[in-house]
């Protein structure tokens, strides 16, 4: 994988086959579609590692609706695609954002990133997730003074809080889910929202609930005011409780959890035919109103889109069938299973 901060820009154009625009699960995944079908992939990604958001924003988060694994979590996810993708050898560029695609031939496109590295591929798949997604900066008097040293908007490692003094702010899945699972680490947990009502999944409401009846944690219904401490050192928060009353909060690391601002970014310069703030597609092939320009993933809308990791692996299998007749424009795609067919399972190193 390329290194942003120490790795030269190429001075001539990257040839691949297919350039993949996204390297969160989707587009990991593709990248197993595309090699049984001997297509090779270039997989680039703004973020500075693999795994898009399941690695960004919960890595240690489970996940409990890919089929036949009952549990795991993000980060592990993430793991067993790129173990199941090894065989075909991609190649990665990372902490690089694809600002422009042009089409240059029948197929050829020419993609270039914002720091100068160009690529030419027959095919391009943008499984960007849904664009660029940035967090949403809560109304807090100073925060930015604190942000990446005491006030962090995901939770990278769980060990960084442990025995802290933690306060958790929000009132959704992403909040209550990490009240339980921070609980064991930190040395106390204040979870403060607005009302007294939780848009979480009741189960976890009820966990919450439990622990704060037990006085194992603390619930301030209100918002935070402002921050206290020096150096990006947090030492306590300024809440204003739902009576009125301004109370101070020890605290020495804020997690706060007011949504996902997403951006499509460049995207919506490439000339492809957008609904809704999304990539419209259709559902045989996953192509754009640009021939031999896919989408794949929450980046994509159709008419019954779900937006599931699942989804998305059902389009990356439908949108390699399509992308091999651009490839391979000679020769005949013959449609084989892992299970049955030799030919894929040596691919794969399995035979």
């Amino acid at each position: 994988m390329s290194d942003p901060l120490t790795d030269p820009i190429p001075t001539d154009p990257i040839k691949t086959d297919a350039l993949i625009i996204g390297a969160g699960p989707c587009g990991l995944f593709a990248v197993f579609e595309l090699g049984l079908l001997d297509i090779k992939a270039h997989v680039v990604d703004v973020l500075p590692k693999v795994g898009g958001q399941c690695a960004e924003l919960y890595p240690e988060k489970p996940i409990y609706d890919i089929p036949a694994v009952p549990r795991i979590t993000g980060q592990g996810l993430v793991d067993a695609l790129m173990e199941q993708i090894a065989p075909f050898g991609p190649a990665f560029t990372l902490g690089e954002m694809v600002e422009t695609v042009e089409r240059i031939g029948d197929p050829l496109f020419r993609c270039t990133t914002d720091r100068g590295t160009v690529f030419e591929a027959k095919v391009v798949v943008i499984a960007a997730g849904g664009g660029s997604f940035q967090p949403k900066r809560p109304p807090i008097k100073g925060i930015e003074a604190f942000e990446d040293s005491a006030v962090f908007y995901a939770v990278r490692k769980m060990e960084a809080f442990r025995d802290k003094r933690l306060m958790i702010v929000g009132g959704g899945d992403s909040a209550l889910d990490w009240v339980v699972a921070l609980h064991p680490i930190a040395h106390r947990i204040t979870l403060v929202h607005r009302r007294d009502e939780f848009r979480a999944a009741p189960a976890t409401v009820d966990k919450m609930r439990a622990l704060v009846a037990d006085r194992k944690m603390d619930l301030i219904i209100g918002q935070v005011m402002d921050l206290a401490g020096e150096g990006g050192a947090l030492e306590a928060a300024l809440v204003k409780t739902a009576d009125g009353r301004m109370i101070e909060v020890l605290c020495e690391a804020m997690l706060p959890f007011f949504g996902l601002t997403m951006k499509l970014g460049p995207v919506a310069t490439w000339g492809v035919e957008l609904k809704d703030g999304l990539v419209a597609v259709d559902t045989e092939k996953f192509e754009t109103s640009q021939p031999g320009l896919f989408a794949i993933g929450d980046i994509n809308t159709y008419p019954g889109k779900l937006k599931l990791i699942l989804s998305g692996f059902h389009e990356g299998a439908l949108m390699a069938q399509a992308a091999a007749r651009y490839v391979f424009p000679d020769k005949r795609v013959v449609f084989q299973y892992t299970t049955s067919s030799t030919s894929l399972q040596k691919k794969l190193g399995v035979s």
